[in-house]
């Protein structure tokens, strides 16, 4: 982030020197070569920021590769599930102080015997797109009750973000 802000910084000065050129502010050079050194300085900050965002785009996307291998090696290692996705509802997302998102769950167990749950809950901005998915272990749900468990995200996440149950098994 400070990156960011660093980038868009050198950015504002590269226009703020590039203007003084165009007003004619240079002693030791004409109008023509000023702006363009100005229109230089201008595309090689617009080149910094693109590559910049391109850094933090591959960094999250890389963060939920990796949620994703993660979630998809639990949700694997459960042997004898069954789908259970009709026994899990999601709360309301709230940011915590740490700008991680948590997630109310409810588990209910209609069977005649106690069970445990996996539930892997993934996080989707507003067009859809994964932007996180966590795995979540809810133990010892008695028969014909309930239990309540939390989902958070790996890392802060911003913007309209909906929860959604991606898996759930019951074993």
């Amino acid at each position: 982030m400070n990156h960011q802000i660093r980038s868009a910084a050198l950015l504002g000065a590269a226009v703020l020197l590039g203007g003084a050129a165009l007003a004619g502010c240079s002693s030791d050079s004409s109008p023509s070569s000023a702006a363009s050194s100005a229109a230089a300085a201008v595309e090689s900050k617009a080149s910094e920021l693109a590559s910049a965002a391109g850094g933090l785009a591959s960094s999250a996307a890389s963060a939920v590769a990796s949620a994703e291998a993660a979630a998809s090696s639990a949700i694997a290692e459960v042997t004898g599930g069954l789908d259970a996705s009709e026994d899990v509802k999601l709360g309301t997302p709230v940011t915590a102080s740490d700008g991680k998102l948590d997630v109310p769950i409810t588990v209910t167990n209609g069977e005649d015997s106690p069970h445990r749950y996996t539930v892997q809950v993934d996080f989707e901005d507003s067009s859809g797109n994964r932007l996180d998915t966590v795995v979540v272990n809810v133990p010892n749900v008695p028969a014909g009750g309930t239990a309540q468990a939390t989902a958070q995200s790996n890392r802060a996440l911003t913007g309209q973000v909906k929860a959604e149950v991606a898996h759930a098994l019951r074993y």
